[in-house]
């Protein structure tokens, strides 16, 4: 792996499947890597027309296969239950894949997915984009070195309260659509993918708890999927930790915290805080702020304005886009390395996996063993 991202031999075309929130998001970042944005495929051709429109795109394709036949590079941002099928059309036509988390709604299409993409030799990623804040890779890098010691503890909470309200609704709270898991699918997994990448360490059990405020919204009843989820976990290394995940905490918008307690220091960075760090020590604390003079290596490459201009999620998203299009750029030069930290399809089923682990124990009260 590399830590460089080496200029692009031609422009990637890029396709986009879908038009909402993530869609946006993607494309923005796809232009600042300087993507050509072919166009947009939705529900029907007159949905993919307004979307194209509605995201600065070329053109609305009629059907998601005359996308697919017309780009390089194919971004997967549909509701959670569509992903294995849009993907696996995709990557049988060859074509590099950046697909929205969870990867699938089950183990079993999440691992073929990942082993598709392999046996096609494409890039196929998962936008976990808290990876590239650069205080993240930062309190990544000083884990890593040592700097905290011997991993003892860790305390994690991703806080959203769009869904505070009994009258708060959307398609993720349908399981059809959004599947068996809505608030640690979404964003738990976040949480954890942030945790095992900024430690190096692995959950290898757990014990949760799920609980569902609201049996009736808007336009959803009988729902079973659920708003918040505690979690107490065991690492490889024997430390332990409790993490909290919400869509129904008041007051919080994004509230993505991590912190990591070693025999040395604690480490805590917060993505609503994203241009300092947090070290903790006995005898002396301090905040680190975001300068890429003082930084590691990896921070720095992502930092890309100075120190005191802030930086935020859009700019994560890119940063992850020109890192996925790198590698794109590296497979078809017959290159193996990529950038160091691109999260794939393995790591989206990593993801699963964990999800299904902790629904397992939440429906048995038991702790369950989470497979590698």
């Amino acid at each position: 792996m590399t830590t460089d991202v080496s200029a692009r031999a031609r422009t990637l075309r890029a396709g986009f499947v879908g038009g909402g929130f993530m869609a946006a998001v993607h494309s923005r970042a796809a232009r600042a890597a300087g993507a050509a944005l072919e166009g947009a495929a939705s529900s029907s051709p007159e949905a993919s027309v307004s979307a194209a429109e509605r995201l600065g795109l070329s053109q609305g394709y009629a059907s998601l296969d005359d996308l697919i036949a017309d780009v390089d590079v194919v971004h997967v941002c549909t509701p959670n239950a569509t992903h294995v099928d849009i993907a696996t059309r995709a990557l049988e036509a060859g074509r590099h894949v950046i697909c929205e988390k969870p990867l699938a709604t089950d183990i079993a299409g999440a691992e073929a997915l990942a082993a598709l993409a392999a046996d096609r030799g494409v890039v196929a990623a998962v936008p976990f984009v808290y990876r590239f804040h650069p205080m993240a890779r930062e309190a990544r890098a000083r884990v890593a070195a040592g700097e905290t010691g011997r991993l003892l503890g860790v305390q994690g909470a991703y806080l959203q309260d769009w869904l505070a309200a009994p009258g708060d609704d959307d398609w993720r709270v349908d399981p059809a659509q959004g599947g068996p898991s809505r608030a640690f699918a979404d964003i738990g997994s976040h949480l954890v993918d942030l945790l095992e990448f900024v430690s190096g360490d692995r959950i290898v059990r757990l014990n949760a708890a799920t609980r569902t405020a609201y049996r009736s919204r808007a336009t959803n009843t009988d729902i079973a999927t659920e708003d918040l989820v505690a979690v107490v976990v065991e690492l490889a290394s024997g430390a332990i930790g409790t993490l909290l995940v919400s869509q129904v905490a008041p007051g919080h918008k994004n509230g993505l915290v991590l912190e990591l307690a070693g025999t040395d220091a604690s480490v805590r960075f917060e993505q609503e805080r994203p241009e300092t760090l947090w070290i903790g020590r006995t005898d002396v604390s301090s905040i680190v702020e975001r300068d890429p003079a003082r930084l590691s290596a990896d921070a720095a490459r992502l930092s890309i304005v100075p120190a005191g201009h802030p930086m935020g999620y859009q700019d994560a998203f890119n940063a992850f886009v020109a890192d996925a299009y790198a590698a794109v750029s590296a497979a078809e030069a017959g290159a193996s390395e990529a950038p160091d930290g691109l999260p794939t399809f393995v790591d989206g089923v990593r993801a699963v996996r964990v999800t299904e682990a902790v629904l397992a124990s939440a429906a048995s009260g038991q702790w369950v063993e989470v497979r590698a």
